[in-house]
């Protein structure tokens, strides 16, 4: 992968993120706010538009179905289209956001508990960013590590289609979730269990900018995001893996 591809698929990373930040910000952190309202009453139909979205790549993942625009942003010829194919990874950062309910610990609990009102929907919303960016530095970390996963698949160039076909199965998993509002439920299992990771913070305590970075960032590893993870790979994997596949085949 040569550094403008490596950059692309980076910046695929970042636009996934800020499309769930944006959605962390407004529709959780701004709840009432008039954007925030609005997209509580539509939470559920952009899951359902984005879980059908999430079948389709992962049909193009496959190789069931063509779709031409996910392919563009992914070659240097096509350059006029990376706005599209980004524009596209912010809107499947969306679609992820509004179709996962995130378990609710002390440190999100808090901010959403200020969310609720006009006065302090303010500050709620830059804690909800701190929370955000918390959450997203893994994925920009993976988005970074693409890299090496890319050449160690060229070293085993006869398993690509089997990277392509988990890749594409997953995303489908996912997608499926997504339309019949299942992902929830992992959240919920997660909650009820005591698995889900976070600060502990005391009742009552309004966390710091820092510490809803920390609690994002811890959040990360517990059940309710993870599932998340290998359907956010495999999205990536077609903008770092098919490529490999075309130019060796070149």
């Amino acid at each position: 992968m040569n550094f403008n591809k490596r950059t692309l698929v980076f910046l695929h990373a970042l636009f996934f993120v800020l499309g769930f930040s944006l959605i962390f910000i407004v529709g959780w952190g701004g709840a009432a706010t008039l954007l925030g309202r609005a997209f509580g009453s539509s939470k559920a139909l952009i899951g359902k538009i984005g879980g059908v979205v999430v079948i389709l790549f992962g049909l193009h993942t496959l190789d069931i179905i063509k779709i031409p625009w996910l392919s563009y942003d992914t070659r240097p010829e096509f350059a006029g289209d990376n706005k599209r194919g980004l524009a596209a990874s912010a809107l499947m950062g969306v679609f992820f956001a509004a179709g996962w309910t995130p378990c609710i610990g002390t440190t999100l609990g808090a901010i959403l508990t200020l969310g609720f009102s006009a006065q302090t929907s303010g500050q709620a919303m830059v804690l909800a960013s701190g929370y955000a960016l918390g959450l997203g530095i893994p994925f920009l970390l993976i988005g970074l590590g693409m890299e090496r996963a890319t050449n160690f698949v060229r070293r085993f160039q006869p398993h690509l289609r089997k990277v392509q076909i988990a890749s594409g199965v997953l995303l489908l998993a996912i997608g499926v979730m997504l339309l019949t509002n299942q992902l929830t439920l992992i959240a919920i299992w997660a909650q009820r269990n005591g698995f889900f990771l976070d600060l502990p913070l005391g009742a009552g305590v309004t966390p710091t900018y820092f510490l809803s970075v920390l609690a994002g960032l811890i959040s990360f590893l517990s059940p309710c995001v993870l599932p998340l993870v290998p359907a956010y790979i495999g999205y990536l994997s077609g903008h770092a893996f098919t490529p490999v596949a075309e130019a060796d085949a070149a």
